[in-house]
């Protein structure tokens, strides 16, 4: 019985060979497109959550106070570290960390510059990462020790076992491998090549060692907690909230030390008064939507196909009856026809993802990968297709099924007004969606440029930044030297932060017209000589600083932002305090937008350096191609620091990349569009064929009576141009609602005026008429004798 029903279903298929490829083909896009965002989106939710009791690790962190502003902190101190070890026994494990950013690991003749943790004794006791050599308890005791992941063993001695061998870490100290860590999926917060004990740091710098038995406001690290089984998170949180206000000092007084899920970081990074605001979950919500939308709009055309071609079946049903089918047997019928479109969709769905995902994988920094192993994978995709098979076979097979034998056999089946307005509803649905990603592409693409086209207030092109080592720092005047002699650099600086990124975030003790209580937190940049010359920044008034200062020099400049926040209509020479010290305002730079290009210029005070810093910059001289400078720059790198590889990074890439999500929405958002509007084309293609098959006779009786070329294509055109205009009106009020939202949280942003909807109305009028014109003139073309000569 099955298989005579297949055989039937698939003559179906072979006899409407168009109607079947649009069908399968659109749906197949759909699935396909749905596919591929429900995979990126459950990589998404699941990062850390492969990680043993995940649900109990949480990182401290601080709600701060400023004049009823609440900021959120994950910069804590040592002291507080301490505190709660010895004092919350709810707590069963702490580790303090550093930042995890680069240092160099040499081993023999090999070099490596890679990113690694700096963390407490408990740090894998809290995340269980997979030792392949050595335990938790163990391979963190010595401060001389380092445990590699897999791939790092490998980079440094090859084959060889790794542990009990020597690799000298930033040409300083050498360490002694105690284990070896599994290399850290892809889904992990933390990318870390190397682990190396706090102990480390304690024994080797001087401001680590101080800073254990510092204050609370001394604030440089990071430390999580791992709870015990069973504990309450809210007695803990009330626990722990008040601990700093012990301490007398304004600012420890107004802060309030809090515990946030280590699982949510990923997604929720953003916060707004101290709670919880959002983060990188807005666009996984998003793109769940857009796929939602992208695979409703393909079901809409398999239903809307599979019932407009089902009303010529009427014939069929009434022999069929005739010769004894019962209602069961057609019902069945319809549905084997339909989940066999269907599992040719889904088939093609599996090779256009296959040959999607390297390109997907690369715009999404993903590593994406159809789990053909997963029971759940095949089981929510099989049930997927099932319901839409379902959804689409529904209709045709209730309904015919349901008709007299006698009047099918007179041909008196036709669609009925319901059909015909159920169908149209669905289109007007389906064009909805695709004019509101239309419009939602334009209005993210203007976003983006809207923040691009901002003046940084620095040049950002020909700018090089590299990191600091010890051996660059020590040879820094005599490296400086030789960049600027080669003619290859035209400008050398170095500064405490990068040039797009404010490393360093502070409150001053008083200012002029400070009122009482009040705070002022702003960002805080060491700079060395030739640092807004290097950045190509602009002074407003005042000057500059001039050569290296003293370690004791107490001249600062401010930026205007800074200006604006202290209320200083008259800076220069003002004194204010910052760390217990009077400091003189020299001078006022313009704003540069070293923190986000989509919000104001962060208040920021600059400060001259005795030393050189994290971050040595470099202009490169007019005229100088970057790519070719490069191996003059490494040569004289490498000669004044030859124990580390040469690394660099361009500034205006750094820049860029503050528009990585944006232009990650504005990229995928026009993908899917796209792909919305090929879909729905596919699906006015097929019933505009459909349409001009059904009025084939009245077609010919209309051009025997003198009817047009152009008036035949106007009729057979104009309900689908008044169906794509009720679209867009529909689209878009939504679309204008929920990109206002969107747009609210940037404070540089644009306004959307009428001629976004304008363009994407136009758009989509103009695809529309292009795709049913083929066939309106197609069937104006068309012989009327044919038509007429036979029913």
């Amino acid at each position: 019985m099955i298989s005579n029903y297949l055989k039937i279903a698939w003559r179906q298929l072979v006899n409407n060979k168009g109607y079947s490829a649009i069908n399968i083909l659109g749906l197949a896009m759909g699935m396909a497109v749905t596919l591929l965002i429900a995979l990126w989106v459950y990589k998404e939710y699941t990062y850390d959550k492969f990680l043993p009791d995940h649900e109990r690790i949480y990182q401290v962190q601080r709600n701060f106070n400023s004049n009823g502003d609440i900021l959120t902190f994950n910069t804590t101190s040592l002291k507080l570290a301490d505190v709660l070890r010895n004092t919350i026994p709810e707590i069963e494990y702490l580790s303090e960390t550093d930042w995890m950013g680069p240092h160099g690991l040499m081993a023999g003749e090999q070099k490596m510059y890679l990113r690694g943790a700096v963390a407490g004794s408990d740090f894998l006791k809290i995340f269980k990462f997979p030792l392949l050599e050595g335990t938790a308890n163990g391979v963190l005791k010595d401060p001389f020790s380092i445990v590699l992941t897999e791939s790092t063993a490998k980079a440094l001695f090859g084959n060889q076992n790794a542990v009990g061998k020597i690799v000298r870490i930033d040409n300083q100290h050498d360490l002694k491998v105690t284990g070896i860590l599994k290399d850290l999926p892809a889904n992990s917060t933390f990318q870390f090549k190397y682990v190396v004990p706090f102990s480390y740091y304690e024994q080797t710098l001087d401001y680590v060692k101080a800073a254990r038995t510092g204050n609370f406001t001394e604030n440089s690290f990071q430390q999580f907690v791992k709870l015990r089984p069973g504990v309450n998170l809210a007695k803990v949180a009330a626990k722990i909230k008040d601990i700093e206000k012990s301490e007398d000092n304004p600012n420890a007084r107004n802060s309030d030390v809090i515990l946030t899920p280590f699982q949510d970081q990923h997604l929720y990074s953003k916060y707004k008064n101290g709670k919880v605001a959002g983060g990188f979950i807005e666009y996984v919500r998003i793109f769940s939507v857009i796929g939602g939308l992208v695979l409703l709009i393909a079901c809409i055309n398999f239903i809307n196909l599979t019932t407009a071609r089902s009303a010529k079946r009427g014939k069929e049903v009434g022999i069929r009856k005739a010769i004894g089918s019962h209602r069961n047997a057609l019902i069945l019928q319809f549905l084997t026809e339909s989940f066999l479109l269907t599992f040719f969709a889904f088939v093609l769905a599996l090779l256009l993802v296959l040959l999607a995902l390297p390109a997907f994988n690369a715009l999404t920094a993903s590593t994406i990968r159809i789990p053909y192993s997963s029971f759940i994978f095949w089981l929510l995709v099989t049930g997927g297709g099932i319901l839409i098979g379902l959804l689409a076979a529904s209709r045709p097979a209730f309904h015919l099924s349901s008709f007299n034998t006698v009047k099918t056999l007179k041909g008196g089946v036709q669609s009925g007004r319901s059909a015909v307005f159920s169908r149209k509803v669905l289109v007007i649905v389906q064009f909805s969606c695709s004019v509101a990603l239309i419009i939602s592409t334009i209005v993210v693409y203007r976003q983006v440029q809207y923040a691009k086209d901002r003046p940084a207030g620095y040049e950002v092109d020909q700018l090089m930044v590299t990191n600091v080592n010890e051996d660059l720092s020590l040879n820094y005047t005599a490296l400086k030297d030789e960049l600027l002699r080669s003619r290859v650099v035209q400008s050398v600086t170095s500064a405490s932060s990068p040039a797009t990124w404010i490393g360093w975030h502070s409150d001053l003790d008083s200012w002029p017209g400070k009122n009482a209580g009040e705070t002022v937190e702003m960002g805080m940049i060491e700079v060395a000589a030739d640092y807004f010359k290097t950045m190509g920044m602009q002074l407003k008034s005042g000057r500059d600083f001039t050569g290296y200062y003293p370690s004791d020099s107490l001249d600062v400049l401010l930026n205007e932002a800074a200006v604006k926040r202290l209320r200083l209509t008259a800076p220069l020479n003002q004194l204010i305090t910052f760390n217990d010290k009077k400091r003189r305002i020299i001078g006022v730079v313009k704003d540069a937008l070293m923190a986000s290009p989509f919000t104001a210029a962060d208040p920021t005070m600059f400060m001259p350096s005795s030393t050189p810093n994290d971050y040595m910059m470099y202009r490169l001289a007019a005229g100088v191609n970057p790519h070719t400078a490069v191996d003059q720059l490494t040569k004289i790198f490498n000669k004044y620091s030859p124990a580390f590889p040469y690394k660099y990074d361009f500034a205006n890439e750094q820049y860029n990349n503050m528009f990585q999500q944006e232009m990650l929405m504005g990229k995928l958002s026009g993908i899917l569009a796209v792909l919305a509007i090929v879909i729905s084309c596919l699906g006015l293609f097929g019933l505009a064929a459909y349409m001009a098959e059904q009025r084939t006779k009245e077609i010919g009786v209309r051009k025997v009576l003198g009817a047009s070329v152009t008036q035949v294509w106007l009729l057979l055109s104009k309900d689908f141009i008044w169906l794509v205009g009720i679209s867009c009106c529909i689209a878009t009020p939504v679309a204008l609602y929920f990109l206002q939202g969107w747009l609210e949280k940037y404070e540089y942003r644009i306004t959307i005026g009428p001629w976004v909807f304008i363009i994407a109305a136009l758009l989509a009028l103009t695809i529309t008429l292009i795709t049913v014109s083929f066939q309106s003139v197609k069937a104006a073309l068309a012989d009327p004798v044919k038509s007429l000569k036979v029913e």
